[in-house]
């Protein structure tokens, strides 16, 4: 856990948004023993390994990321666009497991 020392803890509670639960997200959690989390854009590998150790009290094996382009939609004749996001895949080490129902207690 000495990645929690060098960032601060107030960036750290800020870079983790939301997890992903989506088919594809269960499919890689069963499969890869890794979990998907929705991040800040911003956020870098070692502050998404440190904010997972730090809020949930695991160990991180490895993150991976992807930038994900918003998609354009369209309002009548006027095209926009939805926010680009980042996800995170967080591989843990064996034996780490993170549950989301008793973290909600």
């Amino acid at each position: 856990m000495s990645a929690v020392i060098k960032h601060s803890e107030e960036r750290l509670m800020k870079v983790l948004l939301a997890p992903v639960i989506s088919e594809k997200a269960t499919f890689v959690a069963e499969k890869s023993e890794q979990v998907v989390f929705l991040v800040t854009r911003d956020a870098t590998k070692p502050e998404i390994k440190a904010a997972v150790e730090l809020m949930f009290k695991v160990e991180v094996a490895s993150v991976q990321t992807a930038n994900r382009q918003g998609k354009e939609k369209r309002s009548g004749r006027f095209m926009g666009r939805r926010n680009h996001t980042k996800r995170a895949f967080v591989c843990l080490k064996p034996g780490q497991e993170i549950n989301f129902n008793e973290e909600a207690k």
